[in-house]
């Protein structure tokens, strides 16, 4: 599996190519199936962090209780 930086360095090279509009028809769609495909990806493991993040914040009293991630941050 890869990791989530590798996912979004193949995403920011799919977006790249689409961008110069040189393409076939059939090579944009099939490059914009796998940057839908690498998107879905990075949104899971974002999930999966924030998911860990949640676990981790403290309360106050210093006992870790599972608490809702800030959005926006």
């Amino acid at each position: 599996m890869a990791t989530f930086e590798e996912n979004v360095k193949q995403l920011e090279a799919i977006v790249a190519q689409l961008e110069r509009g040189d393409l076939p028809l059939d090579d944009s769609i099939r490059l914009f199936e796998e940057g839908m495909r690498l998107s879905g990806a990075c949104k899971e493991q974002l999930e999966a962090a924030e998911g860990k993040v949640q676990i981790l914040m403290r309360q106050r009293d210093g006992s870790m209780h599972p608490e809702p991630f800030p959005p926006g941050k």
